[in-house]
């Protein structure tokens, strides 16, 4: 009986487990309006819990670091048979009244750093950069600081944890430069979903024929799934 019962137990524990994660959206810069007036990323991925596929873009004016008219565009499919592709390819067909696909492919920018969710060794607080790839550099280093800071959690997030906001700020890195706010939440917005905490991703650069290079800060959010924690993503715009 007790060799019975043990067989019953090695066969149990030998069956693969349920896979329970959060649902990480992956982040693709498209790129730049041709006079660096507008930034453009999208994010896809498939939904936890429901197994739908999603496609986000978001077009962001890089002067007031606003929304554009008509953006965001979410596209949805729910057809657990459907892939991220088919949603990708959906969100474009709506993106193109904005900025046509070929002019962001023309004016992609500079990806001045990146580090991936998955990476350990970076600090994901801080980040510094030289703006373009230009060797020996032309330009001073760009170093940009993230703050979460702690807000009454809203109704329907108080069970999950604190909820948090953030400021982002740019630091001189010289000797005796100065610390700039880029980004302060006021308030944090209902549509980062209960959030739990932030990272920098990463920093994108542009330098138009005119006007003045812009960049674009991308920051993964990190909050409360259906399965686990979900990270979506944000950017955070300004002039260099």
């Amino acid at each position: 009986m007790r060799l019975l019962q043990f067989a019953l137990l090695a066969a149990t524990l030998s069956l693969p487990l349920p896979a329970i994660a959060g649902d990480a959206a992956t982040p693709n810069v498209l790129g730049f309006s041709a006079d660096g007036s507008i930034f453009a990323f999208e994010e896809y991925g498939v939904q936890d819990g429901s197994g739908f596929s999603y496609a986000n873009r978001f077009y962001i004016d890089t002067k007031t670091d606003r929304f554009v008219e008509a953006s965001p565009i979410r596209v949805t499919l729910e057809d657990e048979s459907a892939a991220p592709p088919e949603a990708r390819i959906r969100a474009r067909q709506f993106g193109e009244a904005i900025v046509p696909q070929a002019v962001l492919d023309a004016n992609p920018g500079f990806t001045a750093g990146w580090n991936a969710l998955t990476e350990r060794s970076a600090d994901p607080s801080r980040i510094v950069v030289l703006p373009r790839p230009v060797f020996p550099a032309i330009d001073p280093p760009v170093e940009f600081r993230l703050v979460e800071i702690p807000f009454a959690s809203p109704s329907g997030c108080a069970d999950f944890g604190d909820t948090v906001g953030f400021r982002l700020l740019r630091i001189d890195p010289t000797p005796g430069g100065a610390t700039t706010v880029v980004h302060e939440d006021k308030a944090v917005p209902a549509s980062r979903r209960c959030p739990l905490g932030y990272a920098i991703g990463g920093v994108q650069t542009f330098y138009p024929g005119s006007g003045g290079p812009v960049f674009a800060v991308m920051v993964a959010v990190r909050s409360v799934g259906f399965e686990g924690p979900d990270h979506r993503w944000i950017a955070v715009t300004g002039r260099l």
